[in-house]
């Protein structure tokens, strides 16, 4: 897309949707702009946000390249060249390989200008590539039911030593967390979901249902990503497993809850989940952020400041008085660098106190207080309070 005079001058099957009306340019530019800011194709881009339908677009391109539609819901899916494309680069960039012959493979896609996918298919593959022009929603129904789920329920267990550890204070004698039945998929696929947002270096998970739809977004280097989108009726099984593993009342629906998961992954190493729900329209949404403890361990040199900024914080750490004040949007980094601090400030001459809310990290020497607002213990009485427990450094997080 290049600007002339102020206006968006489009290209290809993106100009055929402005000039046939079905967008208006400004509309256009900005789905464009919001499509590469969250990292996300075009085409299901228009789909899920502009209302445009898959057919429509479909065609559109057709005419645009001059290629019939393909119909993959005549397709068998046992064609699927499965062994000629890595799983992952199917999955992540939503393309199928159906047909061969010779040294060319073809390629299903909802979306042929789509560059990166069809070099990273031809680099994995080795061969030519050619795009066959599909309907999206054909193509995702394909992708979920031969490579998400079929993925995500045969995770093996045996891969990581993944256990729920329970905090004895606010277990649930009456609630069972062991999978039995038609269950044990529902917790494979959450077990392999958790697993995958760690591996990918995410902060947050979010599971959401809609109308007509269900969602499983990312939020990776600050930018929330599309990851899965597991059948509908699967919905209610989905929250009611989180909340059993974060120690929610699976009965309450109505009022938005707060809770934490505690996964072991080894004998040495535990993440912490904090997880909240939320009553929406169509369901419960929750939205799991993910703390490392280690991660308040890795020292200053590993915050990604540059020099002149490491030694404005730690100059401002080593100040016998004063105050320290870190701001920023979700993901930035604020609690690492706020506990990478308490850490170095951490010692056996030190008396520290943290009001929090809630606690994200456990450490170690350090006096944290969990605020709770329905029993009174705000942040004002805890402040109260620290002044009376002879405070050397008091930290508020909320």
């Amino acid at each position: 897309m290049s600007v002339s005079n102020g206006l968006p001058k489009f290209t290809g099957f993106i100009r055929r949707l402005v000039e046939d009306g079905r967008m208006t340019a400004e509309n256009m530019q900005q789905a464009m702009l919001s499509a590469k800011k969250t990292q996300q194709d075009i085409v299901p881009y228009l789909i899920e946000n502009h209302k445009l339908s898959p057919q429509m677009i479909a065609e559109t391109i057709s005419l645009e390249f001059g290629e019939p539609v393909f119909d993959l819901s005549v397709y068998d899916s046992v064609q699927i060249l499965r062994d000629l494309v890595e799983d992952k680069l199917i999955t992540k960039h939503r393309v199928l390989p159906i047909y061969r012959r010779g040294n060319i493979l073809y390629i299903a896609t909802s979306n042929p200008t789509n560059i990166d996918a069809m070099d990273a298919i031809r680099f994995n593959s080795k061969m030519n590539i050619e795009a066959i022009i599909v309907e999206h929603p054909q193509l995702e129904k394909l992708i979920e039911q031969n490579f998400a789920q079929a993925d995500s329920f045969e995770f093996s267990d045996e891969d990581i030593d993944l256990d729920l550890e329970q905090d004895p204070q606010n277990s649930n004698d009456e609630e069972d967390d062991s999978p039995q039945g038609d269950e044990a998929p529902i917790v494979k696929y959450i077990n392999k979901l958790l697993i995958d947002a760690i591996r990918m270096g995410a902060s947050d998970l979010h599971f959401e249902p809609y109308e007509k739809s269900y969602r499983v977004r990312y939020r990776v280097d600050g930018v929330l990503r599309h990851i899965a989108s597991p059948p509908l009726q699967l919905a209610t099984r989905l929250a009611s497993r989180l909340k059993v593993m974060s120690q929610m009342d699976i009965s309450e629906k109505r009022v938005p809850q707060d809770g934490r998961i505690k996964l072991k992954l080894s004998k040495s190493k535990a993440i912490d989940f904090r997880v909240n729900s939320l009553p929406t329209l169509f369901g419960e949404k929750l939205v799991l952020r993910i703390l490392d403890p280690s991660s308040a361990m890795l020292g200053i040199d590993a915050l990604g400041y540059e020099p002149d900024q490491k030694d404005l914080f730690m100059q401002a750490l080593d100040k016998p008085q004063g105050m320290l004040l870190i701001t920023g949007p979700t993901g930035s980094g604020k609690t690492v660098s706020l506990y990478t601090g308490l850490n170095i400030l951490n010692k056996e001459d030190t008396n520290i106190s943290t009001a929090e809310d809630p606690v994200e990290i456990n450490l170690e020497g350090i006096n944290q207080v969990n605020v709770n607002n329905k029993v009174g213990l705000t942040f004002s009485a805890a402040l109260k309070s620290f002044l009376r427990q002879d405070p050397d450094i008091v930290m508020v997080g909320e």
